[in-house]
């Protein structure tokens, strides 16, 4: 169609030089692009037609009557949730997934084992142990560093060839050993040469169990220049304690004032020595009362003497209670600026309630008789009593 206009447009052009109406090309290009031409179409000459090719034989398309489709039925789905299709999918062969590498691949095979035992030829020590390898080569400031540590019964330590400290704790006890490792596999077999201590007391002749307030301080053997040193304080009874073989001494506490034994004891390794020590004391609750057996006096302060006057305990309180070890005591209460005493002996394992009166007043300073004044019973010269009775009449 294109062409075909171009072959009218000599003619159009040659019909508007003759002198026709429209504005010849110019107007044709307006119907194009659908503006209204100013005049008449322009002539085409008869003998041109033939030279106007078919549209289709110079593959100009066809214009064509658009179509109408049918809309497409789509399935309606069930209400609810939606299920997924099922799919058969063919068989899989099993998948055995890798295996991770083991870590003995891994582990050099020179290591250095370890085990410990509590005595020569006995079984190993199975847990409670703390193992600390040092180098045998202390750093630049003049320490020697931590190599390895394990908590394990029995480990083993990949470690190069050397010379190594070797710790091992076990409780309280400890031992220390220099090995030379010489990058062969070795099995290091360790004495600890360590027992078990465990710890009672009961109090009076009778032996009665002590419920509470005990407590137990242990001490290493004495050396000749130097005092005991302290290994472990503040024990509760029935604790088992691991400690070196050897002689220690027990100090054991019965309340917070001066129920104190002590003793020496031996500890056998490989052995769990048990010592029950016996104190002699017992527990004392002190009130103050207008009458026996009254309600106690609040806001009352305590102190508490030996016969020589040396301070043992104090306490504030209405009821207040302490251990003291056996023998006689003097107790003062203060209460609003009055002071009570009462003397008393304390029996070894008889706990007591101990009341002070009101009435058990202290006596004070101007009450005590003069050393120089003599007594009321001593005699009297006949002639001073003659002038005394001359001055009387």
């Amino acid at each position: 169609m294109f062409l075909a206009f171009l072959l009218a447009a000599p003619a159009a052009m040659a019909q508007e030089r003759g002198g026709g109406g429209g504005s010849g090309f110019l107007g044709g290009l307006g119907d194009l692009l659908g503006g209204k031409p100013d005049g008449p179409a322009p002539y085409v000459s008869p003998s041109a037609n033939d030279l106007i090719p078919n549209a289709g034989d110079v593959g100009v398309p066809q214009a064509r009557a658009p179509k109408t489709f049918e809309p497409i039925t789509l399935p309606k789905a069930a209400p609810g949730n939606l299920k997924a299709p099922k799919i058969d999918l063919p068989g899989l062969p099993a998948y055995a997934p890798q295996s991770a590498p083991s870590q003995n691949l891994l582990r050099h095979s020179a290591s250095l084992s370890l085990r410990a035992v509590l005595v020569k030829g006995g079984a190993t020590v199975p847990n409670g142990l703390i193992w600390r390898l040092f180098s045998a080569v202390p750093s630049l400031e003049g320490r020697s560093p931590l190599i390895a540590s394990s908590q394990s019964a029995t480990p083993s330590f990949d470690v190069p060839p050397g010379s190594y400290i070797l710790h091992v704790a076990f409780g309280r006890a400890g031992t220390v050993k220099r090995i030379d490792f010489s990058g062969l596999k070795t099995q290091e077999i360790i004495d600890l040469d360590a027992g078990g201590l465990k710890l009672n007391a009961v109090v009076g002749e009778h032996g009665k169990p002590i419920p509470s307030r005990l407590r137990f301080d242990v001490y290493a053997e004495a050396t000749d220049d130097a005092e005991r040193k302290i290994v472990a304080n503040d024990v509760p009874p029935g604790k088992v304690l691991r400690l070196n073989a050897g002689s220690y001494q027990v100090v054991s506490h019965y309340g917070a004032v001066n129920a104190v034994v002590r003793a020496d004891i031996r500890v056998q390794a490989g052995k769990l020595t048990e010592a029950t020590m016996t104190q002699r004391a017992a527990l004392l609750t002190m009130k103050l009362v207008r009458e026996h057996g009254g309600e106690a006096i609040a806001d009352t302060a305590w102190t508490i003497t030996n016969n020589e006057g040396d301070l043992v305990g104090e306490s504030v309180g209405a009821f207040p209670s302490m251990v003291l070890a056996a023998g006689d005591y003097v107790i003062v209460a203060r209460n609003n600026d009055k002071i009570y005493q009462r003397d008393f002996t304390v029996q070894a394992g008889k706990n007591t309630d101990v009341e002070v009166l009101t009435s058990d007043i202290a006596p004070s300073e101007d009450d005590a008789t003069p050393e120089d004044a003599p007594p009321d019973d001593a005699p009297v010269d006949d002639a001073a009593a003659n002038a005394l009775k001359a001055t009387g009449d």
